[in-house]
């Protein structure tokens, strides 16, 4: 399994790193590392998680940087979070999420890239799964492509109670890269869908 070099999808959200960084960060699938390295350096910032599926990733990371503000370890989303007892109940200031975002490609089959059949379903399990990690006011930074399935993922937001704004959009060859800065909306100020 290869690690995930930085690309401009990377270098785009890094842009945001220093704006939005403070307290409890988390590096959701770190990759190379090079956004929870950025964080770290934020005098805002106090702990800064950086986690990844990969393996091969959180060894590389924990060989390349060295910084008493982080934290590297291997997880599947937030399992580390849910389950091991250190950082049981662990709450985040803000979270930064690279997430694999392209449809699946049956003939080039990569966990890096692959976001599920459509290209947003990994990214609507990690917004399921979200809410008890984050802290109210707590905010989401997440990179998607334009052949993610915008639309699609915007529409599961707003039904999930989750207000977003789009920071930046770059376009790269044949694709739009977008940041989104989303955050759950509070309980009293959501509106009830008409059934």
């Amino acid at each position: 399994m290869d690690i995930y070099e930085p690309r401009e999808d990377s270098f785009l959200l890094q842009k945001f790193v220093k704006k939005f960084a403070k307290g409890y960060v988390l590096d959701m699938g770190t990759g190379s590392g090079i956004l929870a390295n950025e964080a770290a350096q934020c005098k805002r910032a106090v702990k800064v998680f950086g986690v990844d599926i990969n393996e091969e990733a959180i060894v590389h990371c924990i060989r390349s940087y060295q910084h008493k503000k982080l934290v590297f370890a291997q997880s599947n989303l937030f399992s580390l979070f849910r389950n091991y007892v250190p950082y049981k109940d662990v709450k985040f200031d803000v979270i930064f999420f690279n997430p694999p975002y392209l449809p699946t490609d049956e003939k080039y089959p990569d966990i890096a890239l692959d976001g599920g059949k459509e290209g947003y379903e990994l990214i609507c399990r990690f917004f399921h799964e979200t809410e008890p990690f984050l802290r109210p006011q707590g905010t989401v930074l997440i990179v998607f492509s334009s052949l993610t399935g915008k639309e699609k993922l915007d529409m599961f937001l707003m039904r999930n109670h989750w207000s977003f704004k789009e920071l930046a959009r770059e376009h790269i060859s044949f694709e739009d890269i977008i940041v989104y800065n989303v955050q759950k909306i509070p309980k009293g100020m959501r509106r009830v869908e008409k059934r």
